[in-house]
């Protein structure tokens, strides 16, 4: 197997998507016309979380796949919107789920309003999502839109029941963060290069790219639930301790071969002092596991490039590789 592609560093996340600010703004427009209304309730829900605008990571790699190949077209702006949109609507339900109460730096929709009203936005959002998918000549997006998300919903399921199961594998682990964060990445960019009308196995290795890209972002987002700083991550941290969801660093943890980290882990996990996520964090670094963790989210990122070898070189793909490196760099 060849070396991994040298991958350019980000300086600012933000100036990766400066190629495609215009149609960015586009799909921003999209998808506000279609959740357009005249109730001023849900005019409210559609003004407050469209103020959330966090990176915008499945639009954007939906527009950079598609532009890989050929000039962007309606259709990649119009799909856009509408991952954008689902993925919305999978935040607002997961924002219930989790009793998280920050929400990229603004209260949650269930902490602001209540939580009926983030379950029946959140099916707003994904009704809206596929009345705009519909809209397409092609029935080829709706499908995939439609499994993919299915498979995030699966994936969600799957955690939920595991929760408090402390027996959790890496590989089960795995399999969860692939279906219910790495899923709407792996399809945003196997539509962008199907709507430019590349190959089957050009779309094989995009959708493998994006895969491989969403679970080294889910990898890390696990780390910063531990490590980092709510103020700078913007949202509600320490989230899946209280809700006894196994990520990758707990797991590793109690996997250890260190019979004495494994024990106070387990000591701590039962415990309820108010402490916990601090001194787990501390045992995290001690037993080696955070290490572990981020040499596996670099590992997926490392996968995520060779993904792409075969693609001819250009200022897009360059972009699409340093987005492997800010997926496992990134404190937000």
């Amino acid at each position: 197997m060849p070396p991994p592609e040298e991958k350019p560093h980000p300086s600012d996340p933000a100036l990766l998507f400066s190629s495609i600010e215009d149609e960015l703004e586009e799909v921003e427009s999209l998808l506000l016309a279609e959740l357009a209304t005249s109730d001023p309730i849900i005019e409210q829900l559609v003004d407050y979380t469209s103020r959330w605008r966090g990176k915008r990571l499945r639009p954007a790699l939906l527009l950079l796949s598609g532009s890989v190949y050929g000039p962007l077209i309606h259709d990649h702006k119009v799909l856009a919107a509408v991952l954008e949109m689902i993925h919305t609507a999978t935040l607002v339900h997961d924002d219930v789920l989790d009793a998280a109460s920050l929400r990229r730096h603004n209260a949650t929709i269930h902490s602001r309003w209540d939580t009926a009203t983030s379950v029946l936005f959140g099916d707003f959002l994904f009704t809206h999502a596929f009345h705009l998918a519909s809209s397409l000549e092609s029935t080829f997006a709706c499908h995939m839109i439609g499994k993919a998300t299915n498979r995030v919903c699966g994936g969600e399921l799957r955690q939920i029941h595991q929760q408090g199961n402390y027996d959790l594998t890496e590989s089960e682990y795995l399999e969860i963060i692939s279906s219910k964060t790495a899923e709407l990445c792996a399809v945003s960019c196997l539509l962008g290069v199907y709507c430019s009308g590349a190959s089957q196995s050009i779309q094989a290795a995009f959708e493998d790219y994006g895969r491989n890209l969403g679970i080294a972002f889910q990898i890390t987002d696990d780390l910063l639930d531990y490590v980092g700083e709510e103020n700078e991550v913007g949202k509600s941290l320490g989230t899946d301790l209280e809700q006894s969801k196994l990520t990758l660093p707990l797991i590793a943890l109690l996997q250890s071969s260190e019979t004495g980290f494994k024990n106070e882990a387990h000591q701590l996990l039962a415990s309820s002092d108010h402490q916990k996520r601090l001194r787990l964090s501390q045992l995290l670094k001690d037993s080696n596991a955070l290490e572990y963790s981020q040499q596996r989210a670099l590992e997926f990122s490392d996968k995520a490039c060779l993904a792409l070898s075969e693609v001819p070189e250009s200022p897009t793909k360059n972009t699409l590789l340093a987005l492997t490196q800010l997926a496992v760099t990134r404190k937000a």
